[in-house]
């Protein structure tokens, strides 16, 4: 498994050479492919002397940012961004995602949402024919004190729920101080109904359903990239 940091690498540094122009506000999300695009990022604001801002989604990408040294600014400042750059778990044949492993899924979605694309940068592990394979959990953001309510409802509508814990019972918290429950719904033929079904759940904070949103991805193999897009019609909210 020597070739899967190589092919985030590639992914990643193909994304920011394709995407990424000087004057750009860019979303960054978070994770293990997204530091590689960090980087690339940061060398080339300095080797090529590009003006380009970013609105990080998590303290992790924050940290890798300021490290890099990419300026930082905040939707306040710059509602509608040009692009965000982020990762995936999963990658459905429709560009369908499944996001949260890292725990900044609400955040990841409203950059995301802000944005003129979404690019996707992974690794070929990620892709799936159905969201859900391979015994994939959908993380879901949960306010503390609705836990109760959300996991007996997620059985109701046919999920397995866990509370995610970072040990001997201690809950993960999220940036935004919240649970995250990881839910098994074994194949997800349907990820905007299912999306809807947990949205209206009191209590639901955000889904890592990211549907009908991602623009293109970035996929690296053992020796290239591939590049899968597709259009997306969306609501314009601004």
């Amino acid at each position: 498994m020597d070739w899967i940091e190589d092919a985030k690498r590639r992914a990643a540094v193909e994304a920011v050479k394709k995407e990424v122009r000087d004057g750009f506000v860019i979303g960054i999300g978070s994770g293990s492919t997204v530091k590689y695009a960090i980087e690339e990022i940061g060398r080339r604001i300095r080797e090529e002397a590009l003006n380009i801002l970013g609105v990080p989604t998590s303290y992790q990408s924050l940290l890798l940012a300021v490290r890099h040294g990419v300026p930082l600014t905040t939707l306040h400042e710059h509602p509608t961004l040009d692009l965000t750059i982020d990762g995936a778990d999963q990658i459905d044949r429709n560009l369908n995602l499944i996001k949260g492993l890292g725990g900044a899924l609400t955040r990841e979605k409203i950059v995301a949402m802000s944005s003129k694309k979404l690019i996707i940068v992974a690794d070929e592990r990620k892709l799936a024919n159905y969201l859900g394979e391979k015994q994939q959990v959908l993380p879901v953001e949960v306010l503390p004190f609705a836990k109760p309510l959300v996991t007996a409802r997620i059985r109701k509508i046919g999920g397995k729920p866990f509370l995610r814990e970072i040990k001997n019972g201690v809950p993960y918290i999220t940036d935004n101080g919240n649970f995250i429950i990881d839910v098994d719904f074994g194949i997800i033929k349907d990820p905007r109904k299912l999306n809807f079904e947990l949205k209206m759940i009191p209590g639901v904070v955000e889904t890592g359903l990211f549907v009908e949103i991602a623009r293109s991805a970035y996929i690296g193999t053992k020796t290239s990239v591939k590049k899968i897009s597709r259009l997306i019609k969306r609501t314009k909210i601004f």
